[in-house]
């Protein structure tokens, strides 16, 4: 049908094709106004809408930044406030371990101090000075010497006397200062009790000085987060995404733990439950053996949470201390009777190895042979599937790190998704707006032709109508100076009025 259309003026296609241009051409010439209007409707159309659009997109995206700000500050409030109340609880504990006995050390560093008080003024007593014996035996043996034997006895036992007294005195005053010694000797213990009192006392007092420290920061942190500064946002959102990173690292390497886990005690559950049964495309042994898996981690996440580690059930830790102990008994039960399955199950799936490998042998028409050190591949996967569990259990520390910052990641996700959406908006706008003007000019480009020929008759008819106005201009000029001559030789004579 097409060709009969092509055809319908001429045989050859050229001047068929031409015939159809003409016709085009004059349709669309004649057209060009409302072509003209409906292009530049359309695309101011198309921007004005598209303007719209980006406007209440960045609504949308002060909305959703106004809400990652106000997430950022409960979350840091939060965290600050447990932060503070941590520190308050070491320093409760310090006060009440250290300082709480204050009274006890205070009197044994009274009783101490006393002691070695009395002690030192005891080991300062000095013991009386000997008299000055060595003159009285110098001025004795002075005197003139007598011949009376009398007077030289008398003399000679005054003499015997002072030395001898001399002699005891000298001892008393040893005796004195070895006793002194003694004491200060006694008073070396006392003093390393005192010392020791007293490093106490000073470590206990700098552990204090350290926390009322960390206390001040997060004192600061917390008014910084209170006020609403951009410097705290920005901190507390560099913060949530290094927590969501490495999370999400932890996460994935208990994922590969889980995975190990999982083939370790794939083969004997399909002994177990029958490796021939399935649920759809999924074996009920692999159901099996990932359900345990979940189970141990649900169990070592009900664990956390009773001892507060943890904070994903706010029901959990809104229980009291009874319930809590019993509830983490129970969990700590629970794994370790899953843990202790686990590993039978790792054993015998080393038994049922052996089995295949005896059995291949003996297919194959060889000996069996009994391998050295066999248990040890055995201890191994025995102590992999005990263990293994418990590592799990841990992962509900990872999983709250990254639940509570992977809301800080969505909201700057979608944040990030709505700039670049209104950007492509506003450039979709634009381009509609310039691709109207450019449809416009493609459009008279098209019928060149026929606007040559208006812009020709136009300049024609433009160039007449000029000569006419000033053909006109040049008699009413003439006519206006034989006016004025005549007016000025018959003065009488009224212009007559054009």
């Amino acid at each position: 049908m097409l060709t009969d259309i092509l055809y319908v003026w001429s045989d050859s296609p050229a001047v068929s094709v031409g015939v159809w241009l003409v016709i085009a051409m004059v349709l669309l010439y004649f057209g060009r106004p409302h072509a003209h209007q409906l292009l530049r409707n359309t695309g101011r159309a198309v921007n004005g809408a598209m303007r719209l659009a980006a406007k209440s997109i960045r609504q949308l995206e002060e909305r959703v930044s106004e809400r990652n700000r106000d997430v950022l500050l409960a979350q840091g409030r939060e965290e600050t406030e447990k932060a503070i109340e941590r520190e308050f609880a070491r320093v409760n504990a310090v006060v009440e371990r250290d300082l709480g006995e204050y009274p006890n050390l205070h009197r044994k560093l009274s009783d101490v101090l006393q002691k070695v008080e009395a002690d030192y003024h005891a080991s300062t007593a000095e013991a009386p000075l000997p008299p000055a014996w060595a003159e009285v035996t110098q001025t004795i043996e002075a005197l003139p010497k007598t011949a009376d034997p009398s007077v030289a006895k008398v003399l000679e036992n005054i003499r015997s006397t002072v030395a001898n007294s001399h002699r005891e005195t000298l001892k008393a005053h040893q005796k004195n200062v070895a006793e002194r010694h003694r004491i200060l000797h006694a008073m070396q213990p006392e003093l390393r009790k005192l010392n020791a009192s007293m490093a106490k006392v000073e470590k206990s007092v700098a552990s204090l000085e350290e926390q009322s420290r960390a206390i001040d920061r997060h004192m600061a942190n917390y008014e910084s987060i209170r006020k609403g500064e951009n410097r705290a946002v920005h901190a507390l959102a560099s913060s949530s995404l290094t927590q969501f990173f490495i999370a999400t690292i932890v996460l994935i390497i208990a994922a590969f733990g889980g995975l190990i886990n999982f083939h370790l005690i794939a083969l004997p559950m399909s002994e177990m439950v029958g490796g021939a049964s399935y649920v759809g495309a999924v074996r009920v042994s692999d159901i099996a053996a990932l359900v345990i898996i979940l189970l141990e981690i649900s169990m070592g996440i009900f664990l956390l949470e009773s001892l507060r580690v943890t904070r994903l059930f706010p029901m959990i830790g809104r229980m009291d201390d009874r319930m809590r102990k019993r509830m983490a008994i129970a969990a700590f039960t629970l794994l370790f009777i899953f843990a202790a399955i686990e590993s039978s199950l790792a054993y015998m799936r080393d038994l049922l190895a052996q089995d295949r490998e005896a059995l291949t042998q003996t297919l194959a028409g060889a000996e069996v042979a009994e391998a050295q050190f066999r248990w040890i591949p055995s201890v191994a996967q025995l102590m992999l599937g005990f263990f293994l569990p418990f590592a799990l259990a841990f992962v509900a520390i990872p999983l709250e790190a990254f639940m509570n910052s992977m809301r800080t990641v969505l909201g700057l996700v979608a944040l990030g998704l709505l700039r670049l959406l209104r950007l492509v908006v506003r450039t979709v706008g634009s381009v509609a707006n310039h691709a109207s003007k450019v449809m416009v000019s493609l459009y008279d480009l098209f019928v060149m032709v026929p606007l040559g020929i208006e812009r020709l008759i136009r300049q024609g008819s433009n160039g007449v109508k000029e000569q006419v106005s000033a053909r006109r201009q040049q008699r009413d000029s003439g006519k206006g100076g034989r006016k004025s001559k005549g007016a000025q030789t018959e003065p009488g004579l009224k212009p007559r009025e054009v």
